[in-house]
């Protein structure tokens, strides 16, 4: 990993994605200054982070040593001003209300020097919208993490309008030098990118199992062991220029049309009754069995980190014999 270009962040707000922030800022070498203003949530977060540690580190992820260079990089502070003196970005995970984001850009606005960038895990929101009315809207944008940000390394980074372009380039240089993915977006969409195309696949599994095409295990079955694996690798259109030996001309060429009547047949929006929302949970229990969920959480970020890992060794390259 290359070495950070903004060397001190802040994190304000440690919920669940808070808390995993302060693990990406930590293991890139940022110190990194944590606030909340409910200590209680500070608690928690931290004891969520010692956890973590501890695990990776029984699990041969990280060294003992690795293990206390990222504790040594945090500080918690119960003074907003405190927490933001001295650091280039800071990262906020409040809670998603708009009022409730607005409320907390304009303490960071007041509270932050000029040059710092403030970053939002908003997943929904627009930052021309929280930033209006902020004396420095120019340093605002949306920096959207896949949860959980320290195993998925996936950024949007949306600018609102009046977000200067410097800003944009320095924090999605920022975010690449601390081991994330970022992926600028022109303009504002609800739902961005990421949450946009889950809501769409999403929404047609629950249709299939909500009039009885199949059941849970067997949507989940055909994503886990079938689309997932060649989307670990290569989203939609890397997929498709897989699929056919000319590539993607020839792929959606073929079979375009086909694409078509298969969107025009695709079932309507569901309506989340608790009837159905039962129905899935306990398709879903009987699917897992007896994991436990903190145990599915660990197994998940295990692999994908591995995953991460092997995509990293192994890029595409050039057949040397073609």
């Amino acid at each position: 990993m290359t070495e950070p270009t903004i060397k001190d962040v802040a994190v304000v707000g440690t919920g669940v994605i808070g808390r995993s922030w302060i693990q990406v800022f930590a293991r890139a070498g940022c110190r990194t200054r944590v606030y909340d203003r409910d200590p209680a949530q500070v608690e928690k977060a931290m004891a969520w982070l010692e956890a973590d540690l501890e695990y990776c580190r029984a699990a041969g992820l990280i060294s003992a040593d690795e293990a206390a260079r990222r504790r040594s990089l945090i500080t918690v502070h119960d003074d907003l001003n405190l927490a933001l003196e001295g650091v280039g970005y800071a990262q906020e995970s409040a809670p998603e209300p708009m009022e409730i984001k607005r409320a907390v850009y304009e303490e960071l606005d007041r509270a932050a020097d000029a040059a710092v960038i403030l970053g939002s895990s908003t997943s929904a929101l627009d930052m021309t919208e929280i930033a209006e009315g902020l004396t420095r809207a120019d340093r605002c944008l949306v920096a959207h993490p896949v949860n959980p940000p320290h195993v998925i390394p996936v950024v949007e980074v949306l600018p609102g309008k009046q977000t200067d372009a410097e800003v944009v380039r320095r924090a999605c240089e920022f975010l690449a030098s601390v081991g994330q993915t970022p992926v600028l977006m022109n303009f504002y969409v609800p739902g961005f990118l990421l949450n946009r195309m889950q809501a769409a696949l999403v929404r047609e599994a629950i249709h299939l199992v909500e009039s009885g095409v199949a059941d849970v295990n067997a949507v989940d079955a055909v994503i886990r062991d079938g689309l997932g694996l060649r989307w670990a690798l290569m989203g939609p259109f890397g997929v498709a220029n897989t699929n056919a030996d000319g590539g993607v001309r020839e792929y959606f060429t073929r079979y375009g049309q086909a694409y078509i009547e298969l969107m025009n047949d695709l079932g309507p929006t569901p309506r989340f009754s608790p009837e159905l929302i039962e129905r899935m949970g306990q398709g879903t229990d009987a699917m897992l069995g007896d994991v436990t969920h903190a145990d599915l959480l660990r197994w998940r970020d295990r692999l994908v980190m591995k995953i991460c890992e092997l995509k990293k060794e192994n890029p595409p390259t050039k057949n040397k014999n073609s």
